[in-house]
């Protein structure tokens, strides 16, 4: 007989394996040295940012895409490596060859995590957890890092759950546990409840998962639209999106920044070089672009960004 959670919908075993400060994990790994110390990696200088901070550099409150400067400022010590994401990447194939052993249901997120489905898996595993303890254990022997892992019935939880043990963790939510996990937690947990919708939401009483689930499908649609039938499934621990290989990439983007101010009437060459460089990574996808959006960000370093978008008629060339 097929187990169901919610009344309705067929279990599913889903893992979200999220690997621990990737890039400065990866940097201290491979340099004795760095090992215990607060690594950030990014370039110095007034105009770069965070690409990642180790958790000893985390402890002094410095978050990947924070200003540089302002990393600086808060880890004085702190050990700035340059990033490296030729090795990052190999890393990170590395990683995606111990989850194929495991099952072909992988859809990547980035160099650093992944959904699996794991409902079904190819080691003969009798349960999620022990796939995904079993995956953390691989990673740990054979790359010598650590990874955090969440499992649950479906993608939304799965990914909540891998945050709630790092560093190097794992936390199931089984499919009777959902609502104890789920209720208590702030609204801001959950997936597309940012700042804004955040304070939308407290306007309106809400502050929790509980209280979000009082509220009416029509009254949450009539508040957000679209987003608000997902605010109604999430309150509920709905998520019917199946973990989805090989997903085509929806944008590719490159961008550079300058060490001082450039005026807008000399940025046609450094537009034309970054223009070259898109279109070489683009040739890599089966897919013709169709959109293009230039950003340009101005000194003020929290500033909206300018964006201009155009919709080149664009021929495949051999």
């Amino acid at each position: 007989m097929a187990n169901y959670y919610l009344g309705y919908t067929p279990v599913r075993k889903i893992a979200h394996i999220d690997m621990d400060a990737f890039y400065a994990s990866v940097e201290q790994r491979d340099d004795p040295r760095l090992r215990g110390k607060p690594v950030i990696v990014a370039w110095k200088g007034n105009r770069s940012v965070v690409c990642a901070a180790s958790y000893e550099a985390r402890a002094f409150g410095v978050r990947s895409a924070m200003p540089a400067r302002r990393a600086e400022r808060l880890c004085p010590n702190g050990i700035f490596v340059g990033p490296d994401f030729t090795r990052y990447r190999a890393v990170s194939r590395g990683v995606r060859e111990i989850f194929k052993r495991h099952t072909d249901l992988i859809e990547p997120l980035s160099l650093d995590e992944a959904y699996l489905d794991v409902t079904t898996n190819k080691t003969g595993l009798p349960t999620a957890t022990l796939v995904a303890r079993t995956i953390r254990e691989q990673i740990r022997k054979e790359l010598s890092l650590t990874a955090s892992a969440g499992v649950a019935p479906n993608k939304f939880l799965a990914k909540l759950a891998s945050d709630w043990k790092k560093p190097d963790g794992l936390f199931v939510i089984r499919p009777n546990e959902v609502d104890a996990f789920l209720l208590p937690l702030p609204v801001g947990k959950l997936p597309g409840v940012g700042k804004v919708n955040e304070e939308k939401l407290a306007k309106l009483g809400i502050k929790t998962v509980r209280e979000l689930r009082s509220l009416e499908r029509v009254k949450l649609e009539r508040e957000f639209g679209r987003y608000g039938v997902r605010l109604y499934e999430l309150a509920r621990g709905i998520d019917e999106n199946p973990v989805v290989p090989d997903r085509p990439t929806k944008s590719i983007s490159v961008e550079d920044t300058f060490q001082d101010d450039v005026l807008l009437a000399q940025t046609g060459p450094m537009i034309r070089h970054l223009a070259e460089k898109l279109w070489s990574v683009s040739r890599k996808e089966s897919r013709i672009p169709r959109t293009v959006v230039l950003k340009l960000k101005t000194k003020e370093f929290n500033s909206p960004a300018v964006t201009r978008e155009m919709r080149p008629h664009l021929r495949a060339t051999n």
